[in-house]
């Protein structure tokens, strides 16, 4: 026993020192970028930033506002899509990796609604009226798909080992993916032209932002904060989270656990179908295939802030967009990395091990249940 005692610590200590040295070479790395980028700023005639990188330019400060712009528009889809995430694990305790496949069914229902729109000339004489028929016919059928998906797929899972419902949820993933690629087909699908006065940009705080961008802000602040308020000031959010504590406890005080999760599941397909139209407003181009690298990221992102935690989910999203759109060009760009635009994928999910490795629990704590923290 003695032996295998000795024998442990020393796997231990050899772990740690690999983690200490992997924080130590993730460090030095990100500060020589860091160094490198604020020695082209202030000269690209730097002896440092040449050495790096001889074809250095720099950046300018409209470039970097609207990096900081693009990285905060585009965290705030992840952070949509991330509140399902969190949401159904703070209830049943499993990831629910078919969560992106309603995002994509939000995009897709949005560029039905929005083209049958466009032909019919309402698109373009009322686009207010039109942009909430769309969103509306977007909730109802992310909404519809994530109840159906509870409902027929985990409900029946609900007491088997949680390996069991993630590899269902994968399954699920591929079954809606392949439904609507045999409905619509592989192409990709194209949302019709916005509105000039919308496109526009718009001077905010010295900020030159796309009209889309603030659309895509807007809105995802307002969806927080309406979740935020359902969450904390409704009994239906309060009976949310006495079945994300303890589902036994809350049946035997009154709570109906089944309709309370579906419920957490309505509310978390609600909040992917908005994603899913802001993300086709703002990329004008959806398939069957474009809930898959999103929800990984709002995956990423939900872990990034904190499983189970909301306010982590969303700021997550943000820190996480942030971290795709500037890390490129502020760390990778001025080591001399060569098509840092094509490596916004690896910096996101180096930005989760970097987390992770200092602050295992995320940036804001994860909220468990009692038997998860047991």
């Amino acid at each position: 026993m003695t032996a295998v005692r000795v024998g442990s610590a020393r796997r231990v200590s050899w772990v740690d020192r690999f983690l200490t040295g992997l924080r130590i070479v993730l460090i030095a790395l990100i500060a020589a970028g860091l160094v490198a980028f604020v020695a082209q700023q202030i000269s690209v005639d730097n002896p440092f930033a040449r050495w790096r990188n001889p074809d250095a330019t720099g950046l300018t400060g409209d470039q970097l506002k609207g990096l900081v712009v693009t990285g905060i528009a585009q965290g705030s889809m992840y952070g949509l899509i991330a509140l399902g995430y969190s949401m159904v694990y703070g209830v049943l305790g499993f990831i629910n990796f078919a969560h992106g496949e309603v995002f994509m069914l939000g995009a897709m229902s949005g560029f039905v609604a929005s083209n049958k729109l466009s032909a019919n000339g309402y698109w373009e004489s009322n686009f207010f009226g039109s942009f909430v028929i769309v969103v509306v016919i977007a909730i109802l059928v992310s909404t519809a798909a994530a109840v159906i998906m509870e409902r027929v797929a985990y409900r029946p899972l609900r007491d088997s080992p949680r390996l069991i419902p993630l590899i269902t949820s994968i399954g699920v993933s591929f079954f809606i993916q392949n439904a609507v690629l045999g409905l619509l087909g592989p192409n990709s699908h194209s949302y019709p032209q916005l509105p000039e006065w919308l496109a526009k940009s718009r001077s905010i705080l010295t900020f030159e932002i796309p009209g889309t961008k603030v659309m895509v802000m807007v809105v995802a602040a307002l969806s927080m904060a309406v979740l935020w308020w359902v969450v904390e000031r409704t009994k239906t959010g309060k009976a949310m989270r006495a079945v994300a504590e303890d589902k036994e406890i809350a049946a035997l005080m009154g709570i109906n656990v089944d309709r309370t999760i579906v419920l957490t599941f309505a509310i978390g397909g609600a909040m992917a179908g908005i994603g899913g139209i802001l993300w086709g407003l703002s990329f004008r181009s959806v398939t069957h295939l474009t809930g898959f690298l999103p929800g990984i990221k709002a995956f990423t992102a939900a872990v990034v802030g904190g499983v189970g935690n909301l306010g982590g989910a969303m700021a997550g999203g943000v820190s996480l967009g942030a971290a795709e759109s500037l890390g490129p060009q502020l760390i990778l760009e001025p080591l001399g990395v060569s098509g840092v635009s094509q490596l916004r994928d690896a910096v996101a999910f180096t930005a989760l091990v970097v987390v992770l490795l200092f602050k295992p629990s995320g940036l804001f704590g994860e909220r468990l249940s009692e038997d998860d923290r047991t």
